[in-house]
């Protein structure tokens, strides 16, 4: 998880590789999208064009991508055994169209409930950095630039902010990592978020 510019993104498949060399099993997902059915869904939330989306149909498109990915994805390879690495979930729900659009949060959560079917991340890596300095690296990479994306700054610090807000609620399922590193560096605290949490949870 994380806001803009992260790099969650550029991230996630060299820290895929690190768990497969450690013996597992591994495969990586994104929101939204992920399947045939999610791509699709993903195509209209994120169209520069539809800039009179309500939140609310927001809210629904996304978890309508995440219910797909769950049944058809995620849940299947869990329960052969299989790592997921998810480039975005339930969480970033909260933070956008929660926190950034201030839905209601318990609302939200019941709608994610039933979306997930409960299913909820083991360890939640939040790659933290500056809003505006997330939102340059988009600009300057030259990847897609999408509609939530060119939401005003004022929203993208209230996503922030709820991350941070999460992390309080929830400080035993979320490791933060400083995303203004460098990528090699923020790599290796990824990695060792994943040896402690794997120490931590079966071998103590």
């Amino acid at each position: 998880e994380g806001p803009e510019g992260s790099g969650k993104s550029m991230q996630i498949c060299e820290l895929a590789e690190f768990i497969r060399q450690q013996g597992f099993e591994v495969i990586t997902t994104r929101e939204p999208g992920g399947t045939e059915i999610g791509d699709q869904v993903r195509q209209v939330i994120m169209r520069m064009d539809n800039t009179m989306m309500n939140p609310r149909t927001e809210i629904l498109l996304f978890c309508a991508a995440r219910a797909q990915i769950v049944a058809e994805v995620i849940r299947p390879n869990l329960e052969k055994g299989i790592v997921v690495i998810s480039d975005r979930y339930a969480d970033s729900t909260l933070a956008y169209q929660g926190y950034g659009h201030g839905l209601d949060l318990t609302v939200l959560k019941q709608i994610l409930a039933f979306a997930t079917g409960g299913l909820t991340p083991d360890l939640t890596l939040l790659l933290d950095v500056d809003v505006e300095e997330g939102l340059n690296r988009r600009t300057a990479g030259g990847g897609e630039w999408n509609r939530l994306d060119a939401m005003k700054l004022e929203f993208h610090q209230r996503v922030r902010s709820g991350y941070h807000e999460m992390v309080k609620t929830e400080p035993h399922r979320w490791k933060v990592i400083d995303a203004s590193k460098a990528p090699s560096q923020v790599q290796l605290d990824l990695r060792q978020a994943i040896l402690d949490y794997v120490r931590r949870e079966y071998l103590e």
